[in-house]
């Protein structure tokens, strides 16, 4: 006799082991994890993930992006499928559960449902999304960008990591350039558990972010071209010192960033001088910007503040200038429904929880887009994230996942 929805629960243990033995595949010396998007280690990842949802009784199917789609039939398979979705790639530096929790939650919903003989009316689906984390290959969030027509599949597969290498490539490498259309699907919903990767809840001692948006992210590259000489004998008034300029801008993204407080935030990621000698006055640096903020005008508003900095800095030593956009993800509102699934499945668990703005982005900003769309946010360690000593506690990730449980049940439900 199938078992009542209210009688269904997560095995937490299963939830956390899973969890280590992925932790595994490209493991750190400092608890970490390193395992890029399209490496040999990420297809290793990708295969245990595959046999376990195939050892439940989940197909799985592979997009041209290399998106995976592991499906469990519904009572009403012609209905929607219910998605939960996230990542397995991480950070040069990442941690155990970025991402990785959220698919792995996908999992353990998967296992529960099959131990318990459960049917649900809509199919249930559980997504990989590829280079979500952009840490390989730039922007961020590509293949669900591409899912959601935010890029096209060509300019994807054209993009170069640090060594030459393409996306289209690696991903046919590593044998996971599949068949199937990137492209939105008639799904009912999309959900995404994620560690918080901020300090809020832990502050407030609360076990469930109930996320409503993703607030507006924009990156942008800048170059700045000088002069090469000699650094002891160019006078400093004769010098085009392109390290300088670079500097001024850096000091003064940080005082944009200060001035649209307290939601702004403004970070320059990576410097490249291009040919880097001691005693070589910089002739060239190309620089990273990262931009956020929950309102379109105010990321609008520090994108033309950081241009006028660098014409500023640039200014003295007439020094020429470019600034590209490279990536604009507008801030995203989640659907009302999903929201108030995720609400009312955290209040009947009787989880503390508080609704909450990602300043994160997300492949669910992507699948919002198309289909309604929620997040469930647990808190991490001190708020840290992209490091190698990201840390959750079991029994805030079983919490999650429990809530995961419980919308994904309600949503399920046909009528």
């Amino acid at each position: 006799m199938q078992q009542k929805p209210s009688n269904l629960h997560v095995d937490g243990r299963r939830f956390w082991d899973s969890l280590m033995e992925m932790a595994r595949i490209g493991a750190t010396p400092k608890g970490g994890c390193n395992r890029q998007t399209l490496t040999d280690l990420d297809k290793d990842g990708r295969e245990l993930f595959r046999s376990w949802v195939e050892a439940v009784g989940c197909t799985v199917e592979v997009d041209e992006m290399g998106n995976m789609f592991a499906r469990r039939p519904g009572r009403r398979d012609d209905l929607p499928p219910v998605v939960i979705g996230s990542h397995l790639d991480t950070q040069p530096t990442g941690g155990k559960f970025d991402g990785v929790a959220g698919v792995l939650c996908g999992l353990e919903v998967l296992r529960t449902l099959h131990d318990a003989g459960y049917e649900t009316d809509h199919p249930v689906m559980v997504v990989n999304w590829t280079n979500e984390e952009g840490s390989r290959f730039s922007p961020a969030m590509l293949s669900s960008g591409v899912w959601a027509g935010a890029f096209t599949k060509d300019w994807a597969y054209g993009l170069k990591d640090r060594d030459g290498k393409t996306f289209g490539e690696e991903l046919a490498r590593i044998g996971f350039k599949g068949d199937k259309p990137c492209s939105p699907a008639d799904w009912k919903c999309h959900f995404e558990l994620h560690i918080e990767q901020g300090p809020i809840l832990e502050a407030e001692n609360k076990q469930i972010g109930v996320v409503t948006g993703v607030q507006g992210i924009r990156w942008l590259d800048v170059t700045i071209t000088g002069k090469e000489s000699h650094a002891g004998s160019t006078p400093m008034p004769r010098r085009k010192d392109a390290l300088v300029a670079a500097s001024k801008v850096v000091i003064a993204l940080d005082e944009i960033a200060r001035r649209h407080a307290p939601s702004a935030v403004a970070t320059v990621g990576e410097i490249k001088i291009a040919k880097p000698s001691r005693n070589v006055i910089p002739g060239e640096v190309t620089f990273t910007v990262d931009l956020r903020h929950p309102e379109t005008q105010v990321v609008d508003a520090m994108e033309q503040e950081l241009r006028a900095a660098v014409a500023d800095a640039c200014q003295r030593d007439s020094l020429p200038f470019v600034v590209d956009r490279l990536w604009d993800s507008p801030p995203v509102s989640f659907h009302p429904d999903c929201i108030a699934a995720v609400e009312d499945a955290a209040q009947e668990a009787g989880y503390a929880h508080r609704r909450i703005v990602s300043g994160p982005g997300h492949d669910s900003a992507y699948t919002a887009r198309h289909v309604p769309t929620s997040m469930i946010f647990i808190p991490c360690k001190d708020g840290l994230s992209h490091n190698e000593e990201e840390s959750a506690e079991p029994d805030d990730l079983t919490a999650g996942a429990e809530v995961m449980l419980r919308a994904v049940l309600r949503m399920a439900q046909a009528g």
